[in-house]
């Protein structure tokens, strides 16, 4: 077996293009998924520090 360390100091292979821009795609289409699930979810920080700051002005 091939120790893979070896490999560290190697100059970097180019991807081809259509494999990068697939990567590229699902990593647009992730960020934008984990975007709208911020959108539409509760920011509980947010809950919790404005419930105890109106219960201590009360």
């Amino acid at each position: 077996m091939e120790n893979p360390f070896k490999q560290i100091n190697q100059p970097l292979k180019e991807v081809p293009a259509e494999l990068k821009s697939k990567v590229m795609s699902d990593i647009a289409m992730a960020k934008l998924l984990m975007e709208l699930a911020e959108l539409f979810s509760y920011n509980l920080g947010y809950i919790i520090d404005t419930v105890s700051k109106n219960r201590k002005n009360n």
